[in-house]
This record gives C-alpha cells, structure tokens and sequence, in this order.
C-alpha cells in the first residue's frame, strides 16, 4: 500500500480530516432547551409515538428518519483505485459520500463500514432495514457486489451497488449528450469497454439493453468488452467460471472477435474505460473510426490522458477527474436517484428508474459542447431533475408507496 501523499491536495486532506476528526456529526432537528422540549422528544410522549407505529408499522415513514434516511455500506474490498484496504480504510469515503448525500439531496446518510463476509453482510443489512429508506452499497468488490445486489431486491426499499449503476447511468448520461455534439447515433455505435468489474459490468448491461425493457432502453450496434486477459467472447476458455463474465460473452460481441484490447478497438466509435491507468495508447486510439469518443474513466491516472487522447484524434474526452473537462462521475446521479426513490417511498430501483436517471442527467444540459457534455457535479439542480424523473418513473412502473 502506498503511503499518503504528504503534499498539495493529500496534505491538505489529511489535515482536514484530522481538524475536524471525520466530515459528519448528528445534529438534532428539535430544541432541548426545556423540560417539555424534553418530555416531547423522548419520554413520555415518545411513548405514544411508539405505540402508534407498533399499530400500524407504515407509520414509520411519517414519525421517524426512515423516509429521510440511507445506509451506505461497504466491505472495504475495492475501495476507490486503493483496492482491498479493509473496513477501517473505506471510513473516510463512505463519510465523504454520506456529506455528499446532505449536501446535494438533503438525505441522511450514515457510513456503515462492515467487517463481514458475504453471506454475513446481507444478513446484516437485512438487520438494519427496519431503519433505513435505502441502501447504497459501495465498494464492494465484484463479483460479491453483483451476488449482495441480487440478493437484496426484495427488502422493500430501494438497494443500489453505486459502483455499478451510478457508474453506468452517468455514462449513458455522457454518451447521449456526445451524440448530439457530434451528430451519431447511440444506436449507431461501436463501442468498446475495458474493464468487467463492477462498473464495467453494469456499462455494458445498460448500453447493450441487456436485462431491460426494449421499450425504454436504446441498444448501441455493437459492443466489445475486454478484462486483463483480452476480449470476452463466447466460448473463451475459463469464462464458466465467472457467471457474469459468462453473461457478457454470450450476450455482447456477437461477431466473436478475439484478441487484445487493442484488437478490440480497431474501428471502434467509442472507447469506454473503467480499468487502471496507462492502457490505451495513441496508435489505439488512432485505430478508431473517425472522431472518436474517449472516456478514460480509470482513477487517479486514466488509461489515456486527455491531451494525449486530442493529439490521437479524440473529438470527445471524458475523465472521472475534477481538473478535466467531461468529469463522468456518478456524484450526477446518486444524491437525485435516491431522493427520487425515498420521496415516491419506492420499493425497488427499477430499470427504468435508472434510465430516466441518465435522460434527466443528459436533458440538464440543454445544449451540450465538447468540452461540456455533462452538468458540473457541483450543480445543486441536477440532483432534483434527477429526483423528478425518478420518482416519477417509480410512480409509473408501479413501485411507488403512493398510489397514482
């Protein structure tokens, strides 16, 4: 493991996160200045409150933090571009996000950070539900993340693995606006996607309509996905082993190439990464069609850095980084998502949730550039659009508490 960076901006957290021990504290919405502020807030009268929602248990979301609050939850394993640092490492990004929720949603957000295996963390936030209007997984290493996910769909409350679909929606969100800037077609695209981890993973589910409903998800024409060992394709030696790699062999590339990365984007409209850095190099990039899309989406170091990517011929680049044009970051996408589902009180995030998620994203911008194809992730409006969109796909699709 690397040793902090004591310098510039890792300094300058470090010293922040020791000022203030953490970025998150509990804050009281009522007064307790009295003893009838005290007898209202706890006993006696919490008492009747108790006894209300002990009669009818959905009284839970009108007198408690339920309809106001999520549980991020991680195991440490794939935490950030650190990897497996364990459930103490993850403390300081579940905390970030949880002020990320407050600040862009107004949601309660609590950090729980479990030192669990597998089968002990379902059972764990299925214990904890009872308090909770959502759970964000986060960090969580695939193929245990897809596996959790699964397993968790039927809580009652929206569960979502951020990684996963925050990734996937902010990327759909980014390709819609560059095929307005440059005139293509999604439908249109070759596209190639390094990496089959989680955000990989669910990249390629939802820009190839894989699992989703026809009428509301447009397929692109082709997609090629690559791990460390080259292309994924049907029958590749060793694939059974992996059921969601197995998945994407059999349900992209349907034209069976094989070879490596480089291989794969030979012709290709849109390179997508969610890999490690230094992969792609400008010979890669000029093997593309014409004008290509590059989003370089690895961190810190992307597999392609932007000036290298324009020099190569790039029209549109992308980056997860804040000091480049085109930041692709799923801070877009899950503060609005998750508001959108606690105030249709929805049961599930939904496919098509998540789709109008990313049409609400793209839509923000209502003439996107080249260098500005997504809203700046510090625009407090997107996470409402976002949260309109999907409470109203949730009333729609019939997993709202409300009735239409």
């Amino acid at each position: 493991m690397d040793s902090p960076d004591r310098s510039g901006i890792g300094k300058e957290s470090l010293d922040l996160h020791a000022t203030h021990q953490g970025k998150l504290a509990v804050v009281s919405k009522v007064p307790l200045s009295s003893r009838a502020d005290l007898s209202r807030a706890y006993t006696p009268g919490v008492a009747d409150v108790c006894r209300e929602i002990a009669r009818d248990q959905r009284l839970v979301w009108t007198y408690t933090l339920k309809a106001n609050s999520v549980a991020i939850v991680s195991d440490g394993t794939a935490v950030l571009g650190l990897g497996d640092i364990g459930p103490y490492g993850a403390i300081p990004v579940m905390e970030g996000k949880a002020v990320l929720f407050k600040e862009f949603a107004g949601i309660d957000a609590f950090p729980i950070c479990l030192d669990a295996e597998d089968a002990d963390i379902v059972r764990i936030i299925k214990g904890i539900t009872p308090v909770f209007g959502g759970i964000n997984l986060e960090d969580i290493a695939a193929p245990r993340c897809f596996e959790i996910e699964e397993e968790l769909q039927d809580l009652g409350i929206p569960v979502m693995h951020d990684d996963q679909h925050g990734a996937a929606i902010a990327v759909l969100a980014a390709l819609i606006n560059a095929c307005k800037v440059t005139g293509k077609n999604l439908e249109d695209l070759k596209v190639v996607v390094c990496g089959a981890g989680a955000a990989g993973y669910a990249i390629c589910r939802l820009l190839k309509c894989i699992g989703y409903d026809s009428n509301s998800c447009v397929p692109v024409h082709e997609l090629i996905a690559c791990d460390t060992e080259g292309i994924i394709y049907r029958g590749r030696p060793g694939l059974y082993h992996n059921k969601y790699k197995f998945i994407l062999g059999d349900e992209t590339n349907t034209a069976k190439r094989t070879g490596t990365l480089a291989d794969a984007m030979v012709g290709a409209d849109v390179f997508i990464g969610v890999s490690i850095a230094g992969l792609v190099s400008q010979d890669m990039v000029k093997s593309m069609n014409p004008e290509p899309i590059v989003f370089s989406l690895a961190n810190p170091v992307p597999e392609i850095m932007p000036d290298q990517a324009r020099e190569a011929g790039a029209i549109i680049i992308g980056t997860g980084r804040s000091d480049y044009p085109n930041q692709v970051n799923n801070v877009l996408v899950f503060p609005g998502i998750f508001r959108g589902a606690l105030d249709a009180r929805a049961t599930r995030i939904t496919d098509e949730m998540k789709i109008a998620a990313a049409h609400a994203i793209a839509d923000y911008l209502e003439y996107p550039l080249p260098e500005r194809i997504l809203p700046d992730p510090l625009d407090r409006g997107v996470a409402q659009a976002v949260a309109k969109a999907v409470k109203t796909a949730a009333i729609e699709g019939g997993v709202s508490r409300y009735e239409r």
